[in-house]
Order: C-alpha cells, then sequence, then structure tokens
C-alpha cells in the first residue's frame, strides 16, 4: 500500500476545499484532479459537460432563417411589395388619369412630366403602366389563391383516403391536363362580356388546380406513412385530426412552393389572353392590352411596347425568383 504523500492534506469532509474529480490517464489507471482542472481538460477533450444547447428549430422556423440570408429572396420580395403597393394606391407615384387621352399628342416621346411619352391614343404611357399593375397583381394572387386551395382540399383527400376518390381525381385531372391553356382561354373567354377581372381568374383556377392537386396528393400520401401519423391512428385519433393536425401541416410545404411559382406564370397568362383579346378589356388597365395596342407600332414609337412590356417581364421575375428561394428554403436536400 504506498504511503501517503506527507504535502498533501489529508481529505476531510467537514472542511470546504476543491471538489475532486477523476479523470482517465490513457493507461488504463485513473489520477485525483481538481474539479476545476477535471473540467479544464475534457473541455481540451472536447468531452466538455453540457451546456446550454440551441433549440431545435421546426422546418417553417428553419426555412425562415435561411430566406433571411438569401439575397435573391430579399430583392425579390422588396420588389414585390413595391408593386403590390403601387398596385392598391398607384396614386402614390402616379398623379395623372390613366384614361385621360389627348389624340394631339399621340405617340409622343417622354418630355418632362411624362418619362414614358404617350401612346397611340395620346394616353401617358407612365400612368398606364402604374395603373396596369393593380390587374395583374389582382389576377395574379387571387386565381393563386383559388388553384391552391381547390387543389390542395381535392388533392389532399384523395391521397389520404385512396380507394376511387383518388382515381377520379387522377382521371379529371388528366381531362383537364389535355386541354391547351391558350387555346381553352380563346374558347371559354370568348363569350363572356365582363370586362372584370374575374372571367380570367374563374378560367385560370379551373385549368390550374389539376397542377397543384397532384403536387398535394403526392406530398399527403408520403406524410401519411411517417410514424408519427402511425402513432396517432393507433391511439385512436380520427381522420380529421390527423389530416389536421398531422398530415396538413407537414405536406403543405410542395404545395408553397409550387404556387409561389405558379403566381408569376398566371400574370404572364393573363396578359397573354389580354394580348390576344379575350382576357381583360377596356375600360380596364391591363399591361397585355397596352402591349397589344403597342405591337402595330413598334417600329414608329417602341416606347409604347417597351415600357408595359418591361414591367410585365420584371413583375413575373420576381415572382418566380421568390419561388426559387422558397423552394431552397423548404427543401433540405437543395442546400
Amino acid at each position: 500500500m504506498p504511503e501517503p504523500d506527507p504535502e498533501r492534506p489529508a481529505y476531510d469532509p467537514l472542511r470546504p476545499g476543491p471538489r475532486e474529480a477523476i479523470a482517465p490517464t490513457g493507461q488504463g489507471g485513473a489520477m485525483d484532479l481538481a474539479l476545476e482542472e477535471g473540467e479544464s481538460l475534457e473541455k481540451e477533450l472536447g468531452a466538455g459537460p453540457a451546456g446550454p444547447q440551441e433549440k431545435a428549430r421546426s422546418l417553417w422556423s428553419d426555412a425562415w432563417h435561411q430566406l433571411r440570408r438569401n439575397p435573391v429572396f430579399i430583392v425579390s420580395t422588396l420588389l414585390i411589395l413595391f408593386l403590390v403597393v403601387i398596385s392598391i394606391w398607384p396614386q402614390l407615384i402616379a398623379s395623372g388619369d390613366p384614361l385621360q387621352c389627348d389624340l394631339s399628342k399621340s405617340q409622343q416621346g417622354s418630355s418632362p412630366g411624362h418619362p414614358f411619352g404617350y401612346d397611340t391614343q395620346g394616353c401617358d404611357v407612365y400612368t398606364r403602366t402604374v395603373y396596369g399593375a393593380r390587374a395583374s397583381i389582382t389576377v395574379g394572387v387571387c386565381a393563386t389563391l383559388g388553384a391552391a386551395l381547390l387543389g390542395s382540399a381535392l388533392g389532399g383527400l384523395a391521397g389520404f383516403f385512396g380507394g376511387w376518390s383518388d382515381a377520379l381525381l387522377s382521371r379529371v385531372a388528366d381531362i383537364f391536363f389535355g386541354i391547351p391553356v391558350v387555346l381553352g382561354g380563346l374558347v371559354f373567354l370568348s363569350v363572356v362580356t365582363s370586362t372584370t377581372v374575374w372571367p380570367v381568374v374563374g378560367f385560370i383556377v379551373l385549368l390550374g388546380w389539376p397542377q397543384l392537386a397532384r403536387i398535394a396528393r403526392g406530398s399527403v400520401i408520403t406524410a401519411k406513412q411517417n410514424d408519427y401519423v402511425q402513432a396517432a391512428r393507433a391511439l385512436g385519433a380520427g381522420n380529421a385530426r390527423m389530416l389536421l393536425r398531422h398530415v396538413a401541416p407537414n405536406a403543405i410545404a410542395p404545395v408553397i412552393v409550387v404556387a409561389t411559382i405558379a403566381l408569376g406564370t398566371y400574370i404572364a397568362l393573363e396578359a397573354t389572353l389580354s394580348f390576344l383579346g379575350v382576357g381583360l378589356r377596356p375600360p380596364t388597365v391591363s399591361w397585355g392590352i397596352d402591349i397589344s395596342n403597342a405591337a402595330s407600332q413598334i417600329r414608329n414609337a417602341p416606347h409604347m411596347l417597351l415600357y408595359p412590356a418591361g414591367a410585365l417581364s420584371i413583375t413575373v421575375l420576381a415572382f418566380i425568383m421568390l419561388g426559387d428561394a422558397v423552394r431552397d428554403a423548404l427543401d433540405p436536400k437543395l442546400r
């Protein structure tokens, strides 16, 4: 038995002093260390005591954390917010009347107070370009919300319950997928005499919901096979509770991504139908109508075409960029 070290005081449990820890020597034995020294050694070895750890983030909080650091998301969001603001309050940056025209100024170029010049009817191109954002944004947002709600509801129910409802939805969706969009718009909207945006919104929803329904169906089928859904079913949860509390929140992300990208596509579709004369019609102010009126005068007055076409392109690009940023944030495989 080794003799006690005379220089080291005997251990007295009643005497206050530094606590001791046992640390491995790497030789199969152990040595006594003061607690402070033990903690320092553990930190050096990478096995320090567990400190306060960062709370695990959910899918949505993690996506927001990624989006805040994405410059594409920031730029596209600021641009979309600007477009939404001028579509609601166009008088903030345009004080004129888009329907007030002067034929004596037909096709004139830019002048003080009228930087975009005039169109064939003598209307201010700048004012019409600003006011045209209202119709395009309204059609895009309303059509996207309608198609997303209808497609998510039908596709989610079909994917969750399966059986004959799933087969019926798939066949109906195939029928709508077989209808050419532009040709369908020419046939459907040519018999409509309304000058509001709602016929165009209804047509886009009618042909846009099958795509979102298929996305929702596949996402729900994947989500309902997870262990937490099976556990909820084993505990006696009903179909409504499982669908609303467990399946839908974990299956909605792909629908949001596709709907965000589709919003820009719907705005371009509205402009295409208006250009062909079956979409929005005068006196509604629309970029598609202005592009259609300027197409025949592109050589004599190119400014009539460039400004509304440029505004349309920037708007569609902003929504597509936003959809790409949201997709990258919600899909961990793309990081």
